[in-house]
């Protein structure tokens, strides 16, 4: 059975990290001065309270967990921040609604970047940080974070790793998880640090620059201003933008090799960087095209536009410059599919995948061999490395739960009065973490207020099965996973 004494432990700990989350927000509206202290006071004060809370439940209570124990913390870890994460929205006022407040946290910690609000640039400083910094945690992971920081905090860490790493091959840096886990948040604050630098030279305020490169890295898509990057109307920090979204969505293991062992090779090699590339080259070109000989674009703004957008809907960020609502609609097919498939594995991307889009190639290709050679034994192998038929059927299980889930998701918003094309572009934009949609009632720079609560609180969980791979969720509604054995 599961262990809820370890797990009210653990999940007590984590809420002391949060709280500290949430004082660097407080210092933050203290220094600016604005009304939104008291609503991060009160947070904390809740926060750590209930903390406690779970900490006097699970007393005693050793970290070790089973992998049932460690699916249910991630699962419920996700779900509790998020419902802690809501509170300075509410008890602030700035947002009114728990539906609206819970679907912009969860839509931070998710790295969505959808927003249910109509102006951002009306909200204190602190609420902006604090926007962005959910982000930021959620990039690489709640409880992957905890890992690094502090890995007595999580027993059992390769179980819990499991639970909440993205994509089908986990490559590693160091054999020791906490380590490998300090190095990729390493190399996650290190681009981080760049970014800012590199907008901060490109002409953003220093506090803009903080926030843009935390929804950079983190491929989130929060900004501090309603028009996003193209507030700024400068070419320089839109290729800034192009340049770390495409860095953040690379494999971190890749970004390891090529940074600090000089692997130029390895990358270059890489079957699913190759797929990277070619995809947004590819979708880059066409829409390039297609905004020049419709649009009218000159030859530079078509093809910053069409990148800028191409590698923010692949890394599922959701920055924009461009008013892709309005481009032709063959183009939203195109940004659909880089949706859809997201970039590499080990990124903070979401999506399907690079890497799974190279194996289910290989595995169309050996099928068509198969049926001129019927006796032949095909391997499917990436990178040198053969893939386990165990792997591929777990695959297509996660090809097929993710289809559905998009289906079940858009069919119910058909019925409630939402237009199909925003149907299909807002459940594929949850469940792949991207934030902006394609559609006539809400559209790239548009919010999503005006979905029903019921609708948000289906996107929220949307979000979640999203980030967290949907197994990680649809597991705990298995009746094995309950049972004692």
């Amino acid at each position: 059975m599961v262990n809820f004494r370890t797990i009210s432990k653990i999940i007590g700990q984590l809420l002391f990290l949060e709280c500290g989350f949430m004082f660097c927000c407080f210092i933050i509206s203290l220094y600016y001065g604005e009304d939104d202290s008291m609503a991060f006071l009160i947070s904390m004060i809740a926060t750590i309270g209930i903390g406690f809370i779970f900490k006097y439940l699970g007393r005693g209570a050793s970290n070790n967990m089973s992998r049932r124990d460690a699916y249910f913390v991630v699962t419920a870890t996700w779900i509790i921040f998020s419902f802690f994460g809501m509170c300075p929205f509410l008890i602030g006022g700035y947002i009114t609604n728990v539906a609206d407040a819970y679907f912009e946290t969860m839509s931070g910690f998710t790295t969505t970047g959808a927003t249910i609000l109509d102006s951002v640039e009306r909200l204190p400083h602190g609420i902006l940080f604090w926007r962005s910094l959910t982000q930021w945690i959620g990039g690489l992971g709640i409880v992957f974070f905890t890992i690094a920081i502090l890995p007595s905090m999580v027993g059992g860490s390769v179980k819990v790793f499991a639970a909440e790493a993205t994509g089908p091959i986990r490559s590693k840096m160091h054999p020791r998880l906490s380590t490998n886990a300090k190095w990729i948040w390493s190399i996650y604050l290190a681009l981080t640090v760049a970014c800012m630098g590199a907008f901060w030279a490109a002409g953003m305020s220093l506090f803009d620059s903080l926030n843009y490169s935390m929804s950079t890295t983190a491929t989130g898509g929060f900004s501090t201003h309603d028009e996003s990057t193209a507030y700024f109307g400068s070419p320089i920090i839109e290729y800034t933008g192009i340049l770390f979204q495409f860095l953040a969505g690379l494999n971190f293991t890749l970004l390891y090799m090529m940074i600090f062992k000089g692997r130029f090779d390895t990358m270059l090699k890489n079957s699913e960087f190759r797929l990277y590339i070619g995809i947004i080259v590819t979708a880059t070109a066409m829409i390039m095209f297609l905004l020049i000989t419709r649009m009218d674009y000159g030859i530079e703004r078509a093809f910053r536009s069409a990148l800028f957008q191409v590698i923010s809907f692949i890394t599922t960020t959701g920055l924009f410059n461009d008013d892709a609502g309005t481009w032709p609609h063959i183009t939203w097919v195109i940004l659909g599919a880089c949706m859809f498939i997201g970039s590499c594995a080990g990124s903070t991307s979401g999506g399907f995948k690079c890497i799974r889009g190279v194996i289910v190639l290989k595995v169309i290709r050996n099928e068509f061999k198969q049926i001129l050679h019927p006796n032949a034994v095909l391997p499917v192998k990436v990178n040198g490395m053969s893939i386990s038929q165990s792997k591929i059927s777990t695959l297509l299980a996660f090809f097929a739960a993710y289809v559905l889930m998009c289906l079940i998701a858009a069919t119910i918003m058909i019925s409630v009065g939402i237009d199909n094309t925003n149907a299909i572009t807002i459940a594929l934009s949850c469940m792949s973490n991207v934030g902006p949609t394609l559609g006539t009632q809400i559209g790239p720079e548009m919010s999503w207020s005006t979905l029903p609560d019921g609708i948000k609180w289906i996107c929220s969980l949307l979000m979640l099965m999203g980030r967290i791979e949907i197994m990680s969720v649809f597991v705990l509604f298995t009746p094995g996973y309950w049972k004692d054995n």
